[in-house]
């Protein structure tokens, strides 16, 4: 019974395996799971917005009270709202609130952390890095730039241009450089490094040079990507010292350093250092960055007075029988009760600390500026031309470069005589032009419209940070087309792209697609070689 027939009886129809009614399917299942993923970042985002700014979240190791952001009054006194709000926290080691009460009774940080791990022994660890799981970007491609360039795949991408990172199951990542967070896509590659790395890798470095995620907070060190069980994960690999300039602040007031409670901040930082150095969370990470482990909002919260506490006990550790202590603390009010540290786990000695490793030496040469074909040529989409006869087939001579389906869900073409469109799905289908505009519609923008980047989304939205179809701009000039850049060299070269089918969660594949519109719409003039 055909789709017809049924519909005439009303009889159930035969299951529709068109190509057609296949990319219908894979695009709507794409596109849902791309809202479910926005919303889910957004809920988020407003959550740890709330927690830095409407509340204070009083962060504690292996729990999270709520407190009214209530100002403190008087030098040397907590405000008597804040703490009784703050709630009994888990209670083990260091109350945050008791080490107040001590230093403003004159107690040094080193007796408060006496106080509260009595038999502990303070150590010195060395420079060293951690790794921090940002989970407020879980599933999310990493959307990274800098103010002051990065460098990532072995390549620099300079200031007002953006890095685009996806894992991929062998341990690399997908690359796409695009002009800003969301505009055309400069180069697309693959690399084994799944790493953005700063223009300095060293410590205590100057704000412009922090790695910045779209829409997102600031970080110092690399920001890099991996696979947790299939889904992407975002990782932040810092020294540990940079790690507890926005752990510190995030875990305490600094402005308990103007009330007499500087040595609680130092105290803070010890246990915090002590904490970070004996976790082992992941096998690519040793914390995150909730109330689960501590609280680490980037640089959002740094402040000079938390920084003073975290330069002055540089490398100082707590630990037991030569290993570092996992000093678990909590806003418990009424001053805490010391703990036993042989009920506490322990981690690495200080000469099992991993040191940094050594960052990659960035290219000499800027980044291109326009996109780069070599990169090309064994797509989806180029295998599927090719089959079809290529040129002397029946889609003829291409018309641009490959560009991204909205919602980053695959990639297109256009030729003369029609269009192939990649998904990881459905593999490389030739559709005509009326199928793409059915699935793409801001194809059809006129050049004379503006040659600006519109939303790839469904109803005019885009997920946040990542690149979006270009509106096609005008046909570069024979001299910009002069000036396209060949192989890149050695030095620089990215590892090509392979064969397969671009995954769903990349951020994209294709250089910006630099045509005007297709035939039955307008027609598009060929782009220059």
């Amino acid at each position: 019974m055909t789709r017809t027939e049924a519909a005439r009886t009303g009889a159930a129809p035969p299951p529709d395996h068109s190509d057609s009614a296949r990319v219908d399917g894979a695009v709507a299942g794409f596109r849902s799971r791309l809202r479910r993923r926005h919303g889910e970042l957004l809920r988020r985002r407003r959550m740890r917005r709330g927690a830095l700014i409407g509340l204070v979240v009083v962060p504690v190791t292996g729990g999270i009270v709520v407190a009214f952001a209530v100002p403190m009054f008087g030098s040397g006194t907590r405000n008597a709202a804040y703490q009784a709000a703050a709630g009994p926290g888990h209670g083990r080691g260091m109350s945050q609130v008791g080490a107040f009460d001590q230093a403003t009774a004159g107690a040094t940080a080193d007796g408060i952390l006496a106080h509260y791990y009595p038999g502990a022994q303070l150590g010195t660890a060395g420079p060293t890095t951690v790794r921090v799981r940002l989970t407020v970007y879980d599933n999310e491609t990493l959307d990274v730039y800098s103010d002051s360039g990065l460098t990532v795949a072995g390549r620099r991408v300079v200031a007002g241009q953006a890095a685009h990172l996806t894992p991929t199951p062998d341990g690399g990542a997908n690359v796409v450089v695009t002009i800003g967070c969301d505009g055309d896509v400069l180069w697309q590659g693959s690399t084994d490094d799944p790493w953005a790395h700063p223009a300095d890798p060293g410590s205590d470095r100057p704000a412009a040079e922090h790695l910045k995620v779209c829409d997102g907070s600031s970080f110092r060190g690399a920001l890099g990507v991996t696979q947790d069980n299939g889904h992407p994960a975002t990782v932040n690999q810092l020294d540990v010292e940079d790690y507890l300039l926005g752990v510190v602040p995030a875990e305490m007031e600094a402005d308990w350093a103007d009330k007499g409670g500087a040595e609680a901040l130092r105290a803070q930082a010890v246990a915090a250092r002590s904490y970070a150095l004996a976790e082992h969370r992941y096998p690519y990470a040793q914390t995150c960055d909730t109330t689960d482990c501590q609280m680490y909002p980037g640089t959002d919260k740094e402040d000079p007075r938390a920084a003073d506490a975290v330069h002055s006990t540089a490398g100082q550790v707590l630990m037991r029988d030569g290993h570092i202590l996992r000093t678990e603390y909590s806003a418990a009010p009424g001053g805490g009760q010391p703990i036993d540290i042989h009920t506490l786990e322990v981690g690495p000695t200080p000469a099992e600390l991993e040191s940094a490793p050594a960052a990659p030496e960035a290219p000499a040469g800027p980044a291109p500026a326009v996109p780069e074909q070599a990169v090309r040529g064994n797509s989806a989409i180029d295998v599927k031309y090719a089959e079809s006869g290529g040129a002397a087939g029946p889609l003829g001579d291409p018309m641009g470069p490959e560009s991204l389906l909205p919602g980053k869900v695959g990639t297109f073409r256009l030729y003369k005589g029609g269009v192939i469109i990649a998904t990881p799905t459905l593999g490389a289908q030739i559709v005509d032009y009326a199928r793409l505009l059915q699935i793409a519609p801001e194809v059809s923008q006129s050049a004379g419209e503006g040659a600006g980047v519109r939303a790839a989304a469904p109803g005019g939205t885009r997920t946040p940070g990542t690149a979006a179809t270009p509106a096609p701009p005008p046909p570069p000039t024979g001299q910009d087309a002069a000036t396209r850049p060949g192989p890149a060299d050695a030095a620089g070269a990215p590892a090509a792209t392979t064969g397969s089918p671009v995954d769903s969660s990349a951020a994209g594949v294709a250089a910006p697609d630099h045509t005007a519109s297709v035939p039955g719409v307008t027609a598009p003039q060929q782009a220059p070689g």
